[in-house]
C-alpha cells in the first residue's frame, strides 16, 4: 500500500476519465491548492469545458444552471474549508429542484483533522440531507485503484437516478499535491451513462386514473417535467380540458384549449366560481401564482399529479392520486382508451375568457404612460428569438412572465424553484447559457442582481450571448404587494422590506466590462432584446406604482370579462 503524488493524480484522472465516459462534458472549477490534483486532472482534459469561477458561491450556481438546462452534471469543484460551505445554498438548490450536479471538495488529509490545521474544518456530510450521497474518498494509494473506477461510478449514477440532485465527492490529498499520472486502471465496458429506470404503473393504479380522468368538467395544469407539449396538447384534444400552462413547462404554446391568464381571469370572483373544475389533472410542480393555488386548493376538486420523480410537491394536501410516470406514454394511453369528452361548453368557455383576457393585457399596458414591469416581462418573453432561452428570478419577475407571459413557442424558461430563492440567479444564468450556447435573457430585479454580482465577474471573457435585463426599483419590490406595506410606517417598511441601495448599476456592470444602458421604453426593450452578445439594460421602475400598475391590469381582465358575460 503506498500514496504519492503520482498516485494522487492517476486516481483523479480516472474519475474524470470515467465520468467523461459518463457524458460529462462541462466543470466548473474555483481556484485553490489543496484541489491542485483534481483541478489539473480536469484541466488535462480537452474533452472537457473548463470554466473557471474565482467565487465558489458563484461557482456552485452556474454548475446548478449547466445541470438544470442540459440534465447533465456538471463536475463542481473548490479547495478545503470555507470554500466548501460557500457550495451550500446551490447544493440545497439542487437538492429541491432535482438537478444533477457532481459537487467535489478537496480536504486535508487524516493527520490534519483537528489540531487547528489552517483552512481545515469537517467537511464530511457537510451539506446533510441536501445530496443524493456523500462520499468521504480517503487519501488515494495504489491498493485500491480497482475501485476508482467504481467510485465514479456510484457518485454518477446517485446524481442521475430517479431523483437527481446533488452528490458530494470530499476528497482528502496529502502534499505533494502536484504530480503526473500514470496509466490509468482499465475502464469497465458497462460504464454508466445517463438512463433512468422506467416508473411501472400497477393496472389498479391506471385504472383509478381513467375513472378520475371521466369528468367532462376538468382542468390540466402544466408545470415544468420531463415531457412534450404534443403529449399534453393531444390529451387536453381527447378529453375537452383546458390546459393552465406555466411558462416553465414548454407548453404554454399558440393553441386554443392554452390558458396564459390565469392569474387575472381567477380575480373575478363570479367567473372562479362558474369554472370550478371537478377534477384536475397535474403535470410536475404548482405554479408561483398564489391566486392560482388557492382557487385550486379551494375548488374541491379531485386532484391527480402526475411525476416522473418520487417527488410529490403538495403543500396543501389536496393530491388524492399521485403516480410516478413515463408521462409522455401515460398520456398516449390515455388518449387512446378514453373516450371523447362531449362539453364543448366548459373548454369554449375558458377559451373566450383567454381571448379576452389577452386583449385585455394589452390595452391596459398600451394605456400605460410609462414602462412596467409587467410590460417589462411580457416583452422579453415575446420578443426572445426562437430556439433561445430565459432565466427568470424568483419574487417578481418569475410571477410577472407567469402572469403575463402570451403563449408562444421556441422559448424554454428556467428558475431556481426549488427554494425559491434570489441568490445565485446571475450565475445559474450563466450556466444556462455556458451548457446551451444558445441565445439566452436573464430578467432580473435589482436587488437580487446584488446578491449575486460575483456572477459577473470575467463574464466578458466567457464568449455568451447572454442579455441581462435588471428591473431597477431601487429595493425589494414584491414586498409592497404584502401586509408589510400596509401595516408599518413608511420609514420603517422603507428601511427593514423596501431595503434601498442607491448603487449604481450600469457602472457596476462596466467595473466588470459588461456594456450597460439604461432604457425608457418598449420600443428600446425590444431592441434591446433583439441585440446578441453579452449586455446589461437596465429599466427603472417605481415600486409604488408597480403594484397600481398591476391592480389596473387585473381590474382591466375582469372588467373585459363581466362584461361579455353580461
Amino acid at each position: 500500500m503506498a500514496s504519492s503524488a503520482a498516485i494522487t493524480a492517476t486516481f483523479c484522472a480516472t474519475l474524470v476519465d470515467e465520468w467523461l465516459a459518463c457524458g460529462v462534458r462541462h466543470a466548473v472549477v474555483s481556484p485553490g491548492s489543496r484541489s491542485t490534483p483534481m483541478a489539473l486532472a480536469i484541466a488535462n482534459r480537452t474533452e472537457l469545458q473548463v470554466h473557471i469561477f474565482h467565487d465558489e458561491r458563484s461557482a456552485a450556481f452556474a454548475a446548478l444552471g449547466i445541470g438544470k438546462a442540459s440534465g447533465v452534471p456538471a463536475i463542481l469543484l473548490c479547495t478545503s474549508g470555507t470554500a466548501a460551505v460557500e457550495f451550500h445554498p446551490a447544493v440545497v438548490e439542487a437538492h429541491h429542484a432535482e438537478v444533477p450536479v457532481l459537487v467535489c471538495t478537496a480536504d486535508r488529509p487524516p493527520e490534519l483533522q483537528a489540531v487547528g490545521a489552517p483552512q481545515t474544518i469537517d467537511q464530511q456530510n457537510l451539506y446533510g440531507v441536501a445530496v443524493r450521497k456523500f462520499i468521504n474518498a480517503e487519501v488515494a494509494d495504489d491498493a485500491q485503484a480497482g475501485s476508482w473506477r467504481d467510485l465514479a461510478q456510484t457518485a454518477f449514477v446517485s446524481t442521475v437516478g430517479q431523483r437527481q440532485g446533488p452528490v458530494h465527492l470530499n476528497l482528502q490529498f496529502r502534499e505533494p499535491l502536484v504530480g503526473e499520472a500514470t496509466e490509468l486502471p482499465q475502464r469497465n465496458s458497462a460504464h454508466s451513462s445517463i438512463s433512468k429506470p422506467v416508473p411501472s404503473v400497477s393496472p389498479r393504479q391506471y385504472k383509478k386514473l381513467r375513472k378520475l380522468l371521466s369528468s367532462s368538467q376538468g382542468l390540466i395544469v402544466a408545470g415544468p417535467e420531463n415531457y412534450s407539449a404534443d403529449s399534453v396538447i393531444q390529451l387536453a384534444e381527447s378529453l375537452g380540458w383546458p390546459v393552465l400552462a406555466d411558462p416553465r413547462s414548454k407548453v404554454r404554446v399558440e393553441h386554443r384549449l392554452v390558458i396564459a391568464a390565469a392569474d387575472a381571469m381567477l380575480r373575478d370572483n363570479k367567473f372562479a366560481k362558474l369554472h370550478t373544475p371537478e377534477v384536475v389533472l397535474r403535470f410536475g410542480t404548482p405554479p408561483a401564482s398564489k391566486v392560482v393555488n388557492t382557487w385550486l386548493a379551494n375548488s374541491g376538486a379531485t386532484q391527480v399529479v402526475l411525476t416522473t420523480t418520487p417527488t410529490l410537491v403538495d403543500p396543501d394536501r389536496k393530491c388524492a392520486l399521485h403516480m410516478q410516470c413515463e408521462i409522455d406514454a401515460i398520456c398516449l394511453e390515455l388518449i387512446e382508451s378514453l373516450a371523447p369528452q362531449a362539453n364543448t361548453t366548459w373548454s369554449s368557455s375558458w377559451i373566450q375568457a383567454e381571448e379576452l383576457a389577452q386583449v385585455a393585457i394589452n390595452i391596459a399596458l398600451t394605456n400605460e404612460l410609462k414602462i412596467s414591469e409587467p410590460a417589462i416581462a411580457r416583452t422579453i418573453y415575446a420578443s426572445m428569438p426562437s430556439n433561445s432561452h430565459l432565466v427568470v428570478s424568483s419574487s417578481m419577475p418569475i410571477r410577472d412572465v407567469e402572469w403575463y407571459g402570451a403563449p408562444r413557442s421556441g422559448l424554454t424558461v428556467h428558475a431556481n424553484r426549488g427554494v425559491n430563492g434570489i441568490d445565485g440567479v446571475v450565475s445559474t444564468a450563466v450556466g444556462v447559457a455556458l451548457a446551451t450556447n444558445e441565445p439566452t435573457a436573464l430578467l432580473i430585479g435589482d436587488v437580487a442582481l446584488l446578491h449575486d454580482t460575483n456572477g459577473l465577474l470575467n463574464l466578458n471573457m466567457r464568449n455568451l450571448d447572454l442579455r441581462i435585463f435588471v428591473v431597477d426599483n431601487n429595493g425589494g419590490g414584491i414586498f409592497s404587494f404584502l401586509p408589510q406595506k400596509t401595516s408599518l410606517d413608511e420609514t420603517r417598511f422603507e428601511k427593514v422590506f423596501g431595503t434601498p441601495h442607491q448603487v449604481d448599476i450600469e457602472a457596476l456592470a462596466r467595473a466588470h466590462n459588461v456594456s450597460a444602458q439604461t432604457i425608457e421604453s418598449l420600443d428600446d426593450l425590444v431592441m434591446a432584446v433583439a441585440q446578441r452578445g453579452l449586455h446589461l439594460t437596465r429599466i427603472v421602475t417605481n415600486r409604488d406604482e408597480n403594484v397600481k400598475v398591476h391592480d389596473r391590469i387585473h381590474q382591466n381582465v375582469v372588467a373585459a370579462l363581466r362584461q361579455a358575460n353580461n
